[in-house]
């Protein structure tokens, strides 16, 4: 968790980031809120989360970044995170098909356990692997194009458009937020999202980007 998080902020925003396992959630996170990437697979159990403090458009945002495991094992605990979430990453790898093709179920999930005005984007991660693409970036466009949201290729790996995509969706969210003129999270939420994420932890595997 970054150290700012105590910092004075003019609204809070809870973002979720969902998809299948292994295309690079966790690693996102960590080179968007820490600048950092590691080469070893970290598999989340359950829920994780950091926190960073960004300034957009004049307003201090403490954004709350939950990293969700990808895996049917915990798709129950993930899908009782939708609540409450004010904007939602939908993470694919550019390198496995079946990872974008999951894209429509967990829009499916979306639309079953999220608020309805929800905001979302499209993020097709590990760009940079040129060689090994499956997924075209006008597949992405258009599945983006087709759901009415957002879309970035992005790379974890070689930071490629990830703080874009964060702040896209940040930004979204605070934008909708200022025009309904409500708060970003009532007390009681950021409660229970606090001691959950307190509990979370992971585990070493494979090799992602």
């Amino acid at each position: 968790m970054t150290s700012a998080s105590s910092a004075p902020y003019d609204m809070q925003v809870k973002l979720l980031m969902i998809g299948d396992s292994g295309v690079g959630k966790t690693c996102l996170l960590l080179r968007y809120a820490n600048d950092s990437f590691s080469p070893t697979f970290i598999t989340t159990i359950g829920i994780d989360f950091k926190i960073k403090n960004v300034e957009i458009d004049n307003t201090r945002i403490k954004l709350q970044i939950w990293d969700t495991a990808g895996q049917e094992r915990f798709r129950t605990i993930t899908t009782s995170y939708f609540r409450g979430a004010q904007g939602i990453l939908l993470v694919y790898d550019v390198t496995d098909r079946r990872s974008f093709e999951s894209i429509r179920n967990w829009i499916s999930q979306i639309q079953q356990h999220a608020d309805v005005h929800v905001n979302k984007i499209l993020v097709g991660n590990k760009c940079d692997m040129t060689d090994d693409k499956v997924v075209s970036t006008e597949e992405g466009q258009k599945l983006a194009a087709e759901f009415g949201i957002p879309f970035w290729e992005c790379s974890a790996k070689n930071d490629i458009h990830v703080d874009d995509s964060f702040i896209g969706i940040a930004r979204a969210v605070k934008d909708r937020l200022v025009a309904d003129g409500g708060p970003a999270m009532n007390k009681k939420q950021q409660a229970v999202n606090l001691k959950a994420g307190a509990n979370a932890n992971g585990a070493q595997g494979k090799c992602c980007k």
